[in-house]
């Protein structure tokens, strides 16, 4: 299976939406919840910056393997 350029590109583009989302959220946070509730939340947005992590750097590996002009296997 070849990863098109327009897959790669959504891929980069979801990752930094997922970071700014979560870091938004993290920043809105309002005062006054149980720590529990800071804990899971915590969790969420950590979970979510590693998964847009990844999914960025297997856009952005599949957009330099798209402009080189050799097909890029997906692994």
């Amino acid at each position: 299976m070849v990863m098109t350029r327009k897959i790669a590109g959504f891929l980069v583009a979801l990752a930094a939406f997922m970071v700014l989302e979560w870091i938004n959220l993290g920043f809105n946070l309002a005062d006054g919840h149980p720590t529990g509730f800071y804990v899971v939340h915590g969790i969420l947005i950590a979970v979510n910056l590693v998964l847009a992590l990844v999914l960025g750097a297997i856009g952005l590996r599949g957009l330099r393997h798209a402009r080189s002009g050799r097909k890029a296997p997906l692994r």
